[in-house]
């Protein structure tokens, strides 16, 4: 009874301040005058019950509306409401006493099975749909039945009536759903992946379906399938999170080269094919690319690194124009930026190609300031001594080189064999 005056109450006070608005409206339009002239005002109501939760207040007016119009659309919307409220036996009912056992109206025999397989009468609910599918042939009740047949774990035949339902349209959430039923209730895994790779190969990869097939080949541990899935998903979702996925897939399988290759062309990860770069040994294409993350960061670090590799990539290692350009690159670095690293670099360089050894030296002193035990930076600071023909001090810092880690460096042995060739010269004048 409370029920009931609420409802009264919402619609006098939509009534109300709707004012004199619609009333006039009404009277404006009495040729074609409508049969129930509250019509407007009740559906506002029934609407607004129906966001607030209420469905049952909201199914009432609906049915009110349908008993004053006779308009079918009303009747619907009652019962549509009755199941969002679990009153199952009520539309049952409300069915039967519509249509008895016709079925002409697939709409309400459609909510009748609804309502029955929430009451869980499933042999019911399966006898009338299948009734249903016979006569409409609609891809909706094709899916009921299967949804009924899942229920009651005859799987086979859910699967059966969903093949009828993808045929007729090819629809890819009905084959989802195959795909599930196949893959996971009936253990035809091989089989779901076929009829989804058959689709996308036909009808394109969606990302609903690309997502499923990454999830059967994840589960399945097949890297192959899962790399090639994930390549036709990027190439509709150019998402980061799935560039990068590729980019582990193929650090998986050490696929350096397609990596490479993919990391170019996606732009994904600059830092990581700078790497990548610099593993490989292309030192040109690396110095190109640090430069780039130079200029797109300001981050000297990548300026120190399009340097070193400018000159590990150059053919000509004694190109005077590419030591400048190399030198001035560094200097720009360690001004600003006291890292070892450079520093020594930078310092070698003008020794070993003698543009300028004391101030080479005083570059590779800074950095062994930072790291005192490099057996690297010790090395540039004997091959200094050893280009200023110093050999009694190289050898005396060679020597510490050579009882650290990094002494059996081919370029470290070069280094000490020359400097005791140099301590020979000197004794044999002497």
């Amino acid at each position: 009874m409370r029920n009931y005056i609420n409802i009264f109450l919402l619609v006098a006070s939509v009534v109300f301040f709707s004012g004199c608005f619609g009333m006039k409206q009404i009277e404006q339009t009495s040729g074609s005058q409508k049969k129930f002239q509250n019509e407007d005002i009740f559906i506002l109501s029934a609407l607004y019950l129906e966001e607030l939760g209420d469905y049952n207040s909201s199914s009432s007016l609906f049915d009110v509306l349908y008993k004053e119009t006779d308009k079918k659309e009303y009747l619907y919307r009652s019962l549509k409401n009755d199941l969002a409220a679990n009153e199952n036996k009520k539309v049952i009912q409300r069915v039967d006493a519509i249509c008895k056992n016709n079925i002409d109206d697939y709409e309400l025999t459609r909510m009748k099975i609804t309502a029955l397989v929430k009451e869980d009468e499933l042999l019911e609910a399966k006898k009338l749909a299948k009734r249903l599918v016979e006569i409409s042939k609609s891809t909706d009740d094709y899916l009921l039945v299967s949804e009924i047949y899942v229920k009651l774990k005859e799987f086979d035949t859910a699967l059966k009536y969903l093949e009828g339902a993808y045929i007729k349209e090819y629809n890819e959430l009905i084959l989802e759903k195959m795909a599930i039923i196949l893959y996971v209730n009936l253990d035809r895994k091989k089989d779901a992946i076929a009829q989804l790779e058959t689709h996308s190969r036909i009808h394109g990869c969606s990302e609903n379906i690309c997502s499923k097939l990454v999830g059967f080949y994840s589960n399945d541990n097949n890297v192959e399938g899962l790399l090639s899935t994930y390549l036709r998903l990027y190439s509709i979702d150019f998402s980061k999170d799935i560039a990068q996925k590729i980019v582990q897939i193929y650090g998986y399988k050490r696929d350096f080269v397609k990596m490479g290759e993919f990391l170019e062309e996606s732009k994904v990860d600059d830092e990581l094919l700078l790497q990548l770069y610099t593993q490989t040994k292309s030192y040109k294409k690396a110095s190109a690319l640090a430069k780039k993350l130079y200029v797109d960061s300001g981050d000297l670090i990548f300026l120190g690194q399009s340097a070193i590799f400018e000159y590990e990539g150059s053919e000509n290692k004694n190109d005077s124009l590419m030591h400048q350009s190399v030198i001035k690159k560094l200097k720009e670095v360690v001004e600003t930026k006291k890292d070892g690293m450079y520093l020594n670099y930078l310092g070698y360089l003008l020794i070993d190609h003698e543009v300028n050894v004391k101030r080479g030296i005083q570059y590779v002193k800074e950095a062994l300031k930072i790291e005192p035990n490099s057996a690297y930076f010790l090395d540039s600071l004997a091959w200094g001594y050893y280009k200023l023909k110093e050999c009694e001090k190289a050898d005396e810092i060679m020597k510490k080189v050579l009882k650290l880690e990094g002494s059996d460096n081919e370029e470290v042995k070069e280094h000490a064999e020359k400097i005791r060739e140099c301590l020979k010269n000197k004794k044999v004048k002497n």
